[in-house]
């Protein structure tokens, strides 16, 4: 697939922390509208999301990397990797969030983010990457196994939101996603 020379990665900042949070939230949203409790959709705002992302790109954490996809002055994707937070990725880097607007998916910017997460994840000699994948998200599963990924096992992720029953997607190739 070609890439989209209208859109440019780079490295997310504190400034993008509202851009982030209001796509995170709109394409949450319509990812799990029909999988997610009310509950989740009423408790997650921009608000509270910029506040997270806020923090988070303040003070990056151990091997972070949070990246943007802007098209114009528009964002238009989010991905983000860091060290693992569940011991079930059995010490592989964590693919944390991946976010692509609804508008843009199926033209390459997911892998795209993706193919720079595992570079950034090779460089520091991770051994593989992990995600943890709702039950239920038929597409993300299917995309993370087009580009080689592996059901590895499952986890409750404990929130702040909504506990997810999810599943573990993992590269122990990360040459498969660059």
């Amino acid at each position: 697939m070609a890439e989209r020379a209208d859109i440019r990665t780079r490295p997310a900042t504190v400034a993008d922390a509202t851009a982030i949070a209001e796509l995170h939230v709109a394409v949450w949203r319509d990812t799990y509208r029909e999988l997610a409790p009310i509950e989740a959709f009423r408790a997650l705002d921009a608000a509270r999301r910029q506040a997270r992302w806020t923090a988070a790109l303040a003070e990056p954490g151990h091997h972070q990397l949070v990246l943007v996809a802007e098209q114009g002055d528009r964002l238009v994707g989010i991905g983000a990797v860091g060290a693992p937070s569940q011991a079930a990725f059995e010490g592989r880097g964590e693919i944390r969030s991946l976010y692509v607007d609804p508008a843009i998916k199926r033209q390459g910017l997911g892998r795209r983010l993706m193919a720079k997460l595992a570079e950034h994840l090779a460089g520091l000699h991770y051994p593989g990457a992990a995600l943890g994948v709702v039950v239920g998200n038929d597409p993300a599963i299917a995309f993370y196994q087009s580009l080689g990924g592996r059901m590895i096992g499952r986890y409750t992720d404990p929130g702040p939101i909504w506990r997810s029953d999810n599943i573990i997607i993992a590269w122990d190739d990360l040459s498969l996603l660059m």
